[in-house]
C-alpha cells in the first residue's frame, strides 16, 4: 500500500466516527505532511507506506515550525493518530512510545491566550434582554421568541452553560424550587448547575407563556426542551433549538442592542467568560470559580484572573500615575 492510499483509508475511518469538521482538520494535517514529503522528493502516490519510521515525527515537527504553534500542535497530533491507526491495522510496525517522546521533545508549547470579551457590552445586552418581554410583538410567536431570547441570554450569563448544554436543557432537568439542574456536560461528566433568581424567573415566564402549547403535546412535560423553536419549520411541534439557532439568537440581539458593527464580537461563549470573571471578581477565589466553571484544570480558570484583579490595578496606578 502506498502512502496516499493509507491516508485515504485513515480519513475515511475518521469520517465514519467523527464530525465533518474533525475530518476536515485531519485532512488538512495530512495535506501538510504531503507537502513535506514532496519537499523530501518522496511521492506519496508511489512510495510504500513502510518507508515511514519514527524519525518522520521529528521531520514533520521541524517542517511545522513555519506554522503557528497551535496549528503545529494540532497537525502533529493528527500525524500521531495516523501512525497509531497504521500500527493498529498492522500496516506498519512502529515504536509508538518513541513517537510520543519525540513529539514531546520536538514540538513547541502553544502560548496561553487570555480570554477577551467586551464586559460592558455584555452588561448592556443583559439589560436589553430584560426589556425584551415588554417589546411590542406582532404575533404570538414573536412574543414567545422575545420571552425565549430574554431567558436564553440571561441564563447563559448567570450559569456559565456552554452552548450545547443550554440548547439540550429539558424542563425535567430543572429543580425549580432549589433553582438547580443536573446536566451531562463536557467530557460526558455529570454536573450541577445553579440558576440565579432572574434566570429562574425569566425561564418560568417563558415556559408559562408556552404552557398551552406544551400542554397540548403528546409527550410528558418533563421531556420537553426549555428553549424551543418557534419558526415555521417547527409548526406545532415542541422542538429544541439547535446550537446554530443559539448562536443566531446572540448575533441578532447583539445587532439590535449594539448595532451591526458589533455583530461577531460577542458569541455564546462570551457569556461564559462573563460568568467566570464575575465569580472571580466577587469572590477572589480561584477554587470556587473553577468549581462553578467546571474546569478540570485550575490553570484554565487562572486565565481569567487578569481581568478581575482590582488590587493589582490600583497598586499599579499608585506607582506609575502619581
Amino acid at each position: 500500500m502506498n502512502i496516499h492510499e493509507a491516508m485515504d483509508r485513515f480519513i475515511d475511518n475518521v469520517s465514519l466516527n467523527r464530525s465533518e469538521n474533525t475530518a476536515k482538520t485531519y485532512r488538512n494535517g495530512l495535506n501538510a505532511f504531503n507537502e513535506m514529503l514532496e519537499e523530501l522528493e518522496i511521492d506519496p502516490d508511489t512510495a510504500d507506506i513502510n518507508i515511514i519510521t519514527e524519525d518522520f515525527t521529528s521531520k514533520y515537527a521541524k517542517y511545522l515550525k513555519s506554522y503557528a504553534s497551535s496549528t503545529e500542535t494540532l497537525y502533529i497530533n493528527v500525524f500521531k493518530n495516523f501512525l497509531e491507526y497504521l500500527t493498529a491495522e498492522n500496516l506498519i510496525s512502529l515504536n509508538l512510545h518513541q513517537v510520543k517522546l519525540l513529539i514531546t521533545q520536538r514540538t513547541r508549547k502553544p502560548g496561553i491566550r487570555l480570554p477577551q470579551f467586551p464586559l460592558q457590552d455584555i452588561e448592556k445586552i443583559l439589560f436589553f434582554a430584560e426589556t425584551l418581554p415588554d417589546k411590542v410583538a406582532e404575533t404570538e410567536n414573536d412574543r414567545l421568541i422575545n420571552y425565549r431570547d430574554a431567558a436564553f441570554l440571561i441564563t447563559l450569563a448567570d450559569t456559565g452553560l456552554r452552548i450545547h448544554e443550554i440548547c439540550g436543557l429539558r424542563r425535567g432537568d430543572i429543580d425549580w424550587f432549589e433553582k438547580r439542574a443536573i446536566i451531562i456536560g463536557k467530557g460526558n461528566k455529570q454536573a450541577v448547575i445553579r440558576f440565579s433568581d432572574r434566570s429562574n424567573m425569566a425561564m418560568r415566564n417563558y415556559l408559562e407563556l408556552r404552557g398551552v402549547k406544551d400542554g397540548s403535546g403528546s409527550m410528558q412535560l418533563s421531556s420537553y426542551p426549555v428553549f424551543a423553536r418557534h419558526d415555521k419549520g417547527a409548526g406545532k411541534r415542541i422542538l429544541p433549538i439547535t446550537t446554530k439557532t443559539g448562536r443566531m439568537i446572540v448575533t441578532q440581539r447583539v445587532r439590535e442592542c449594539l448595532g451591526s458593527e458589533a455583530a461577531g464580537t460577542i458569541t455564546p461563549h462570551s457569556f461564559r467568560h462573563y460568568f467566570v470573571s464575575t465569580v472571580l471578581h466577587e469572590t477572589g477565589n480561584l477554587k470556587i470559580a473553577q468549581e462553578f466553571a467546571r474546569h478540570t484544570n485550575i490553570a484554565v480558570t487562572q486565565r481569567y484572573s487578569h481581568l478581575t484583579n482590582k488590587e493589582l490595578d490600583d497598586t499599579y496606578s499608585k506607582i506609575f500615575n502619581k
